[in-house]
């Protein structure tokens, strides 16, 4: 297992080395001129203001009359030493913003929806499997679908109307650090949690539900049935250990999308994340900062979901690594 891990591990440079081209591509071919744009200041419109002799002067010194290749080598000879950049209009490494706004909001928020999404997705998918067909199986279905239908800026505004007309409670507008002020922390973050979580367990629960049907079917689930042992031994050890392979790598791409941070969901909850940051980063074209969210995103999925080859050794002894 150890040399495999090298191997993939090793895989890591040419993956990241061909999105760090797409992307870089991408953001040059998007149209817009960052100049104007920065020239212009928020709000305004552009050109009235400054000349085109400002906008030449800008973008010489930004290095964007450069070849592309030319800013592409100027670019990764900075990714090689950690040094991503500035922002083009916060003036600030970038990699501090990304990773500051990452572990503050976007690490807790991912933290607590899969919590709830695993609690809620197992025992659905196990009740769904064991009560076949039964009104239980398809109530819990109906959830599921719903959850699968749904996008999420819909259970969003629903949970947030529901709270306010019917409780008559909205959770804090201003985000405090869990270190600082944990019980405000955690009133923002159960909603956009709760209904990320749910949204994330309906796929899993019906993977759940499919693949303990599918190992309740095998005749090592018969034999050991056979030998008296007990019906939660027989699901919990046999059935729902061999089942959880497909949900783990599923789990597992839910994951790294949460880590990458959730656009609406932040936006809608006002919570300063690494999603919400990205989308306004492209819309000013700062290209320093949407070049380092993309790799940070690619290395998050490619450790992601290296863990979860590693993850099936653990769960089946049977597979083994070269």
């Amino acid at each position: 297992m150890q040399n495999y891990a090298i191997r993939r591990l090793l895989l890591f440079i040419p993956t990241l080395l061909v999105v760090s081209m797409l992307v870089f591509g991408l953001m040059r071919i998007v149209p817009g001129d960052i100049a104007i744009l920065i020239l212009a200041g928020p709000g305004e419109e552009g050109g009235t203001r400054f000349t085109q002799e400002e906008i030449d002067e800008l973008r010489e010194r930004l290095g964007l009359n450069d070849p592309i290749y030319v800013q592409y080598v100027d670019w990764m000879r900075g990714v090689v030493t950690l040094d991503f950049g500035d922002s083009l209009f916060a003036n600030s490494p970038v990699a501090s913003d990304v990773i500051r706004r990452f572990y503050r909001v976007s690490l807790p928020l991912t933290i607590l929806t899969v919590s709830i999404a695993l609690a809620l997705a197992i025992p659905s998918g196990v009740t769904q499997a064991i009560m076949q067909d039964s009104p239980w199986d398809y109530m819990l279905r109906a959830v599921s679908i719903g959850g699968v239908a749904m996008p999420g800026f819909v259970v969003g505004t629903l949970m947030l109307l529901v709270t306010v007309r019917v409780f008559g409670w909205i959770p804090p507008l201003e985000y405090r650090l869990i270190w600082e002020a944990p019980l405000i922390t955690i009133q923002q973050l159960i909603m956009p949690a709760l209904a990320l979580g749910y949204l994330f367990s309906a796929s899993l629960s019906r993977m759940v539900r499919s693949t303990m049907l599918e190992v309740l079917r095998e005749d090592y689930i018969r034999t050991a049935r056979a030998k008296g042992l007990k019906s939660s031994t027989v699901l919990i050890r046999h059935a729902l250990r061999n089942a959880l392979l497909p949900v783990v790598t599923l789990a597992g791409l839910q994951l790294g999308a949460l880590l990458g941070g959730t656009v609406i969901i932040e936006t809608l909850f006002n919570l300063p994340g690494v999603g919400r940051a990205t989308i306004q980063a492209i819309n000013s074209r700062d290209y320093p900062l949407v070049q380092f969210v993309v790799l940070l995103f690619a290395t998050i999925f490619l450790t992601v979901n290296l863990c979860i080859d590693l993850a099936y050794g653990v769960l089946d002894p049977r597979i083994r690594y070269g």
